[in-house]
């Protein structure tokens, strides 16, 4: 026989539970702007029903419902939209990355304001005809000095601005490292929370949310993939349990977190000076896999990471600045050892001690390329040693300052190719472009893609006002009708102890 009390039971947990939904919406609520946060819902189910099961249950027309119970409060989320998601922004961490590289590197190679290498050859190359029409004109020599001083510091300036950018990406690289490690060690201790939670029939929901976040900054770094392990124990079904995250490579994945064990990453910086780089990446520690991995095994076209190494460099002579440094390097050394062939043979203005003039010699002191270039401190301090002449005891004679003026026409081997110094200038700035462009573009697209999914995540996930206000009236009138029914079978009670057997009175 049933309780007669029962009915009391049964709107007490109806209570509870729209009590519950309510907590539920007023967190909702106030996590709205919390980055990271998903909305919570409550997972309601009905109790046992009276009478239970077997030959002393009692006897009933049929089950009757003793009410309803907050089986679980979960957080609602897409598991393939997070994975679209950080595939999304692991491809525009990349692109991103190497965008403000190829940037960085126009403005410093393509300066429009008058003061670039085009425009200073050109002046440069101004000053030489100018000298081959007056070689005795001392004014117009030291018109010549200035423009091969200005040639060279241009030279120079490019040279070091293009080692401070690399510089400064050495630092966000290992920044990047740094912050990579961090994350290894929270997304453990996340875990390891995780597992302290979930065999007592919890969800750690705000857990799962900050693990989650995490994991798509780590994807920004790099390319991953995750995996879940069950914690056992009173775990509900729905329980994520602890990750288990790997770096993917075009061969097997190294494994950097599994459960509250991590690894460390350290870049190994080969070499020394200009010609160092990052070649390989090791992940290691106790309770995971680990391993090393080399630059040519990570998934090209991924992540932040690969992409400040790819700029920096990855091999010598390989990589965005490196191949610029050497191509600007091999560039200004053609320039002065062609510039000083010419130059070398021609003779001076002013006759020597024999009352003959003396051959010339450089003009440029002897350089490796565009950080060393600099015009000879005994051209700077007597322009007459400028060889304008190509005889001896000729002053009036500028014939070799024609053929030094015809070096912009002239067929030079840079690189191992021939070709002259413009057009060996123009096609760099012409394939530069073309990346710069195409970092853009893609940088473009791939922001677009991560926007798409982030939406599409954000209408999964996201707290939406109307729809908390909504489910908050809807638990506010099931738990005023709940209280109603216990108002309702009190009253039932209350005829039943104080009214019955007073029949008459």
């Amino acid at each position: 026989m049933r309780s007669t009390f029962m009915g009391l039971e049964t709107g007490k947990r109806g209570m509870f539970t729209q009590q519950t939904g309510l907590y539920t919406v007023g967190h909702n609520l106030g996590n709205e702007n919390t980055l990271g946060f998903s909305r919570q819902r409550v997972n309601m189910k009905t109790t046992t029903p009276f009478p239970g099961i077997g030959l002393s249950s009692g006897t009933s027309p049929g089950f009757i419902g003793t009410g309803v119970t907050a089986h679980s409060i979960e957080r609602v989320r897409d598991v393939f939209v997070d994975r679209q998601y950080r595939q999304e922004t692991n491809n525009f961490g990349y692109w991103e990355s190497r965008s403000k590289a190829m940037e960085q590197i126009e403005d410093v190679m393509t300066v429009t304001s008058g003061a670039g290498l085009d425009k200073t050859l050109s002046l440069f190359w101004q000053s030489l005809q100018e000298l081959a029409k007056e070689p005795a004109n001392l004014g117009v020599r030291r018109v010549v000095v200035e423009r091969g001083v200005d040639t060279a510091a241009v030279f120079n300036n490019m040279h070091k601005q293009l080692t401070d950018i690399r510089s400064g990406l050495k630092n966000e690289i290992e920044m990047s490292t740094s912050a990579i490690n961090s994350i290894f060690k929270q997304i453990a201790d996340l875990n390891d929370q995780i597992q302290r939670i979930e065999p007592n029939g919890y969800l750690p929901n705000d857990l799962y949310d900050s693990r989650d976040l995490l994991l798509d900054e780590l994807s920004t770094y790099l390319p991953i993939e995750v995996s879940y392990t069950k914690s056992g124990g009173n775990a509900l079904k729905i329980a994520e349990g602890p990750v288990t995250v790997s770096i993917k490579t075009n061969g097997a994945s190294i494994e950097v977190v599994k459960g509250k064990d991590f690894a460390t990453m350290a870049s190994d910086l080969t070499g020394a000076g200009v010609n160092d780089y990052f070649n390989n990446y090791t992940f290691a520690g106790t309770g995971v896999t680990g391993g090393t991995i080399n630059h040519g095994e990570l998934v090209q076209g991924k992540g932040k990471m690969l992409s400040l190494v790819n700029s920096y460099g990855y091999a010598v002579d390989k990589g965005v600045y490196p191949e610029m440094l050497k191509n600007l390097n091999d560039m200004a050394k053609a320039f002065a050892d062609g510039f000083n062939a010419i130059h070398s043979a021609g003779y001076e203005f002013e006759k020597d001690g024999t009352g003959n003039t003396p051959q010339a010699g450089n003009f440029f002191a002897p350089t490796t390329g565009a950080g060393d270039i600099k015009v000879l401190d005994a051209i700077k301090n007597d322009p007459k040693k400028i060889g304008a002449s190509n005889a001896a005891n000729e002053e009036g004679n500028g014939k070799n300052a024609l053929l030094l003026a015809g070096m912009q026409s002239a067929t030079l081997t840079i690189d191992g190719t021939n070709t002259t110094l413009t057009s060996f200038y123009d096609s760099l700035i012409g394939k530069l472009g073309v990346d710069a462009e195409q970092a853009k573009r893609f940088t473009t697209t791939s922001a677009i893609s991560a926007i798409a999914v982030e939406k599409r995540r954000a209408s999964i996930s996201s707290v939406s006002k109307d729809e908390e206000m909504i489910n908050m009236i809807k638990f506010q009138q099931a738990y005023n009708a709940s209280a109603r029914m216990i108002t309702t079978i009190d009253e039932t009670l209350d005829r039943i102890i104080n009214g019955m057997g007073r029949v008459g009175q």
